[in-house]
């Protein structure tokens, strides 16, 4: 009896170690994996986003818990936010001196395509790019899309540029073309999408159109775009378990993390999908392929 007891709790003990270890392997692994936010209104007192540095910090904290380890500060340009480098990056280092080592905060803009912008832009490109590298968020208004939109983009890029197309699933026009942003696309452009797109947060229509991109592999950065701690929050993991069902988690790491990692750094994007070519939705028109531009 005492033989068979002894047996059992040697048995307790080296399914409790499998158990430990199973757990510290699958720790070990989480840690190995994280995701970049590239689009985040995360530095306080700038335009509609953070609105104090308690706010902010609040973001930073929900990045944190949700397995986020950079952050690039975004704030807007355009004709009602101005941007002032000096300031964004004041901002920046007050913040991340409160976080420590904890998160990472780069700063970067969410560029609107204004003649102000682009004269400035054109003296000193680096001023309004991620990190200072070489990605470049490009925001369109929902009303209006310039007619000579191919011909800006050609000049980003022959500045050195790698425009990215920030949250088309959430602009109306975009959404009855989807040509155009097909056209974008061959011309080397990227697209972004909002993660709380994927659960419905902006509505079905974008919530479908999130989907419909993704599907059609005309993905390559999905980015929190976080104003605040409610309404618009910063949190990635629930969009990333979203996109690892649907597509898989190698496609998810790519978007959440590869590819915004590479822009961080100013790198080739590593995972670079062959877009299939996209017609307007059902009931919105339809969207026809315009000229494609390759540069070399």
């Amino acid at each position: 009896m005492r033989k068979k007891t002894r047996t059992s709790a040697a048995a307790l003990q080296i399914e409790s170690a499998s158990a430990l270890a199973l757990s510290i392997l699958a720790f070990v692994s989480y840690l190995r994996h994280f995701m970049i936010d590239i689009h985040c209104h995360i530095l306080p007192d700038l335009d509609d986003g953070s609105d104090s540095m308690e706010t902010s910090v609040a973001m930073a904290e929900m990045a944190i818990e949700d397995g986020v380890t950079h952050v690039i500060g975004t704030p807007h340009a355009n004709s009602e936010y101005a941007f002032v480098p000096k300031l964004v990056r004041e901002r920046r280092d007050e913040l991340q001196k409160k976080l420590g080592e904890r998160l990472t905060i780069a700063t970067g803009c969410d560029f609107h395509l204004t003649f102000e912008n682009i004269k400035a832009l054109r003296a000193d490109p680096r001023r309004f790019t991620l990190n200072q590298k070489n990605y470049l968020l490009v925001e369109f208004g929902d009303y209006s899309i310039p007619p000579t939109i191919d011909k800006t983009l050609h000049e980003l890029q022959l500045l050195g540029l790698h425009p990215v197309i920030t949250h088309p699933e959430r602009n109306p026009l975009i959404r009855t073309q989807w040509g155009l942003l097909w056209n974008w696309m061959q011309q080397g452009c990227y697209v972004q999408v909002t993660a709380q797109a994927f659960s419905g947060r902006f509505g079905s229509r974008t919530q479908a159109a999130a989907g419909r991109l993704l599907d059609a592999n005309a993905i390559h950065f999905i980015a929190s775009d976080a104003h605040n701690v409610t309404t618009r929050p910063l949190r990635l993991k629930a969009a990333f378990e979203a996109v690892a069902e649907r597509k898989g988690e190698e496609v998810a790491r790519a978007l959440f993390e590869s590819n915004p990692r590479a822009a961080l750094e100013g790198k080739p994007l590593p995972y670079l999908p062959e877009p299939a070519q996209l017609k307007g939705a059902q009931g919105e028109g339809e969207g026809k392929p315009r000229k494609r531009f390759w540069f070399f």
